[in-house]
C-alpha cells in the first residue's frame, strides 16, 4: 500500500465533510464515496468504488454508533431484528457485482428511491404517509417486516456500497413508524456488521483499495463524531428534506450509471 499526499489529503478532507452529513442522515457515505471515488478517477470500476467504500461505511458506522449510543437514540430491539437479513444481504450483494449485470441493477435501485425521495423532500412524517403503519408493529409483522427490510439494505449496501442506509432510513420511519433521528441511528447500528461483510466479500474478490480506504475513513470517523453533536439542532423538517435531497442524487446517480 502506497501512500500520496496529493491523494491522501484531499481525500481526508473531503471525507470529513462526507462523515458529518452521513452521521446526520443515518446514511455510511458511500451516496457520496461512491461517485467520489468513480467520478474522480480514483478507481477504474464501479466494483472497486464500491468496494472501497464500504470499507470506509464500516468505520463510519462504528463512529456514529458510539455517539448515537451515548444519546440513547437507538432502537436497539428493532435493529436487532434487521441485523441478521442485512448481513445476508450483504455478502449476497456484494458477491453478485460479479454474477450480474449491473446496469439494470443501478437503474431498479434508482427507480426504487423514487418514492422516499418524494416523501423525504415534502418533509412530512410517518403518519403523513398513506402507506405508513400507525402504532407500533409488534408480533409476527413487525419479524417479516424487519426481516425484508434488512435483505433489502443489505444487499443494496453490499452490491453498491452505499451502506443502505438509504433504503433502510425511510423504511424504517414509513413502515415501522420510528422517528426520523432514531431510524438514522439505528440504520447506522445495523450497517456495522453487515458492512464488515460487505466488506469482507469485496476483498475477496479484489475490490478494496486500502490506500485510498485509509484517507476516507480516517475524515470519515472524524465527521461522524461532529454530525451527532449537531443533529439535535437541526429542525426535523428539514432534516427529512435534507435527506430527501441526498436520496434524489443517489437514484439519479444510479439510474445514470445504468444507462451507460
Amino acid at each position: 500500500m502506497v501512500l500520496h499526499v496529493g491523494v491522501f489529503l484531499p481525500l481526508f478532507f473531503v471525507a470529513i465533510v462526507m462523515g458529518i452529513l452521513a452521521s446526520l442522515l443515518g446514511v455510511g457515505g458511500g451516496v457520496f464515496m461512491v461517485p467520489l471515488l468513480t467520478l474522480a478517477g480514483y478507481v477504474p470500476t464501479i466494483q472497486q468504488a464500491a468496494g472501497t467504500s464500504i470499507a470506509g461505511v464500516v468505520f463510519t458506522s462504528i463512529s456514529s454508533t458510539i455517539a448515537y449510543t451515548l444519546r440513547h437514540a437507538i432502537d436497539f430491539r428493532v435493529g436487532l431484528i434487521l441485523m441478521p437479513t442485512t448481513i445476508l444481504g450483504a455478502w449476497c450483494g456484494a458477491r453478485l457485482t460479479d454474477l450480474i449485470n449491473a446496469h439494470w441493477l443501478s437503474i431498479g435501485f434508482g427507480v426504487l428511491l423514487l418514492y422516499p425521495v418524494t416523501m423525504m423532500i415534502q418533509g412530512k412524517q410517518p403518519k403523513e404517509i398513506g402507506l405508513s403503519l400507525h402504532g407500533e408493529m409488534k408480533g409476527t409483522k413487525l419479524y417479516v417486516a424487519g426481516a425484508l427490510i434488512g435483505l433489502i439494505a443489505g444487499t443494496a449496501s453490499g452490491m453498491f456500497g452505499i451502506g443502505g442506509g438509504t433504503v433502510m432510513v425511510p423504511a424504517l420511519a414509513v413502515f415501522l413508524g420510528l422517528d426520523i433521528v432514531t431510524a438514522a441511528a439505528t440504520s447506522l447500528f445495523v450497517m456495522v456488521p453487515s458492512a464488515m461483510m460487505g466488506t469482507y466479500q469485496h476483498w475477496v474478490q479484489g475490490n478494496v483499495h486500502p490506500e485510498l480506504a485509509l484517507p476516507l475513513i480516517l475524515g470519515l470517523v472524524i465527521g461522524a463524531q461532529i454530525g451527532p453533536r449537531i443533529g439535535p439542532h437541526i429542525p426535523k423538517r428539514r432534516l427529512r428534506q435534507l435527506f430527501g435531497v441526498v436520496l434524489l442524487y443517489a437514484a439519479i446517480n444510479m439510474i445514470v450509471k445504468g444507462l451507460r
